[in-house]
C-alpha cells in the first residue's frame, strides 16, 4: 500500500444537516476543517444563502470546489428562477459532462422552501425521502441522530442542534462550532 506524502494529505472536516419540519427549514454546519490529523480551522462556515437568500445552501468537501459549484448554481438559477430543482438538475449535468468540473470534490446540500435536494460530483441530484438529509464526515452520526429525535420533537432547529451535538460529540472531523441558517416555509 501507497503511504501518502504530506501533499497528499486528505482534507476532512465537514458535517451538513438539513431538516425540514413544522414550516421550518434547518440547515447546519460544524466549522471544522481538519488536514490529516491536524486541525487547520475551527470557524469555517460551510452553510450560507444563495439566491438573494431565498436557498440555503451547505458543503462537504473542498472549499474552492464548493465555491465554484455555489457560483455555477447561482447562474443557473438566474436562468431558472425560483426553480431549484431544474437549476440543480442542469447544474449536475453539467458537472457530470464538462471535464473540468468532473475533478471537483464537493458536495452541495440545497434546498428552499419547496424541496431539500443533494447535488453530488456523480451527476445525481437526490430528493431525500425523509424530511432529514446529511453529508460529510460525521454526516451519518447527526442523519441517525436527527431521524431519531425527529417524532420527540417539533422544532426543526432545536432536531438540528441535538443532532449536530451528538455528530461533534462522535466524529473528530467534525466541532461544535456551528452555523445555522433558517428558512419560514
Amino acid at each position: 500500500m501507497k503511504q501518502r506524502t504530506e501533499s497528499e494529505a486528505i482534507w476532512h472536516g465537514t458535517t451538513i444537516l438539513a431538516v425540514r419540519k413544522s414550516g421550518k427549514l434547518a440547515m447546519l454546519s460544524d466549522g471544522q476543517v481538519s488536514m490529516g490529523q491536524t486541525i487547520m480551522k475551527g470557524n469555517a462556515r460551510k452553510v450560507r444563502r444563495i439566491a438573494g437568500g431565498d436557498i440555503l445552501a451547505g458543503f462537504a468537501g473542498a472549499t474552492a470546489d464548493a465555491f465554484t459549484l455555489f457560483e455555477r448554481l447561482e447562474a443557473k438559477l438566474e436562468r431558472h428562477p425560483g426553480q431549484l430543482q431544474r437549476a440543480a438538475v442542469e447544474l449536475a449535468k453539467d458537472w457530470r459532462t464538462e471535464k473540468y468540473l468532473q475533478k471537483l470534490e464537493a458536495l452541495l446540500i440545497v434546498a428552499d422552501k419547496e424541496v431539500t435536494l443533494v447535488i453530488t460530483g456523480a451527476g445525481d441530484v437526490l430528493e431525500p425521502e425523509h424530511n432529514v438529509v446529511a453529508v460529510g464526515s460525521g454526516g451519518n452520526y447527526a442523519l441517525a441522530a436527527a431521524r431519531g429525535l425527529y417524532d420527540y420533537e417539533e422544532d426543526a432547529e432545536v432536531i438540528g442542534r441535538k443532532a449536530m451535538q451528538i455528530a461533534a460529540d462522535i466524529c473528530v472531523y467534525t466541532n461544535a462550532n456551528f452555523t445555522l441558517e433558517t428558512l419560514d416555509l
